[in-house]
């Protein structure tokens, strides 16, 4: 049987960059997923690069990384990933009495970043995007905003890692094999893999795979509900979003280390359900409209998916009327997330041969030259950036 240098669990955005950014540095790497193209986090997001939204030195420069590696990735990949810019409109709802309307207030919190917005009123907001219903909101903040076709990004990387070599093998993965304190491998439902390293890149389902061979880790993840449409005939310039996201507080809240306990049982609502409401097109017409997020931990939770897709529905029809009736179908996902909005890169605690490489809050920013950092560093090339973001920085 083969032994592999790596195998890398899980065929979004973080294990395709992963595992072709690996094969470059020379090592024999088998890619391994469930479905070609798993219903994930990476599928049903937005695509949106913030490459204007780093906050920390550490941020800021993988931004910056980020802006370059895009810029050399469509020829190096050889594919054409979407990739173009686009403005971001962060709206601000009128009639809506909450103390956090205030635009002044609003444009306050967006200091800390790199490139803060700027507040536009409502007859500049509709210039941006003729959509807009210009009664609906009471001004918004703008800034111009990266996006790219998620699912051509990671096809693009796979198709790229094939002909480095890499191996990619459709097969749900069942466990991890170990010899005491070292992995060895994986298992899926008709054999075993054997590789000197294994990396989980698997999203949402990262932690469940972990906590099934004994280990915890500090990730956790959010069930999150859109509405996915096919091509429309009429076009949204802008990619829309609230500009008080509740995304960010309920993360916060449910993943205070006193709810660590509660992820490892099933049946739990760890914070209360919240809607950003969104929407972005791609380039072929479809869109995706979202979201609902909700921090529960079974791993297939029922919900009133026609209720959801109501809400969804009517909110986003406040802002923009023409999406009213629109056809689509309603989809469901986990995102995964760390309690300092950092993702959890490198070895896990006390277990040989085993990485995490999961939980990125804004992906298509940073993980693209995280990646090359990190297939990089376990080549022997020290990276202070990595050793940041080691999982047992909690400990």
């Amino acid at each position: 049987m083969q032994t592999f240098d790596w195998i890398v669990v899980g065929n979004g955005l973080a294990g395709a960059a992963l595992s072709y950014e690996l094969t470059k540095q020379g090592f024999s790497v088998l890619l391994l997923d469930q479905a070609l193209e798993p219903s994930s986090a990476t599928r049903f997001s937005y695509g949106g690069i913030p490459h204007w939204s780093g906050t920390t030195e550490l941020t800021r420069q993988l931004c910056q990384e980020g802006i370059v590696r895009y810029g050399s990735l469509s020829e190096e990949l050889e594919a054409n990933i979407e990739l173009r810019e686009l403005d971001l409109l962060l709206t601000i709802l009128a009639g809506d009495d909450g103390e956090g309307t205030d635009p002044a207030k609003i444009l306050a919190a967006y200091t800390q970043f790199e490139t803060p917005p700027r507040y536009i009123t409502p007859e500049e907001a509709c210039q941006i995007e003729p959509q807009l219903d210009p009664t609906a909101i009471a001004g918004a903040l703008t800034v111009r905003h990266g996006h790219v076709n998620p699912q051509a990004l990671v096809a693009a990387y796979n198709r790229a890692f094939a002909r480095l070599g890499g191996t990619l093998i459709i097969a749900p993965v069942t466990g991890l094999v170990r010899i005491k304190d070292r992995v060895t491998g994986v298992t899926t439902a008709e054999q075993a893999y054997a590789a000197q390293q294994v990396a989980i890149a698997a999203g949402g389902e990262s932690r469940a795979l972990l906590q099934a061979a004994g280990l915890s880790v500090p990730l956790y993840y959010t069930q999150a509900e859109l509405i996915e449409t096919p091509p429309v005939p009429f076009r949204i310039q802008a990619l829309v979003m609230p500009a008080e996201t509740k995304r960010f507080q309920m993360e916060a809240e449910a993943s205070a280390p006193e709810t660590d306990s509660l992820w490892d049982e099933p049946g739990h609502e760890i914070a209360p359900a919240i809607l950003d409401s969104g929407v972005i097109q791609f380039q072929d017409g479809s869109l995706r409209i979202g979201q609902i997020s909700r921090a529960l931990t079974a791993p297939e939770p029922a919900v009133d998916a026609l209720e959801s897709e109501r809400v969804m529905r009517a909110t986003i029809t406040q802002k923009i009327p023409v999406l009213k009736d629109v056809p689509g179908t309603w989809q469901r996902c986990r995102v995964p997330f760390c309690r300092d909005g950092l993702p959890l890169v490198g070895p896990v605690s006390k277990m040989t041969g085993l990485h995490l490489f999961s939980g990125f809050s804004s992906p298509f920013a940073l993980l693209p030259p995280i990646a090359v950092r990190f297939a990089q560093w376990v080549s022997g090339q020290p990276d202070s950036l990595i050793e940041q973001m080691q999982p047992d920085r909690f400990q």
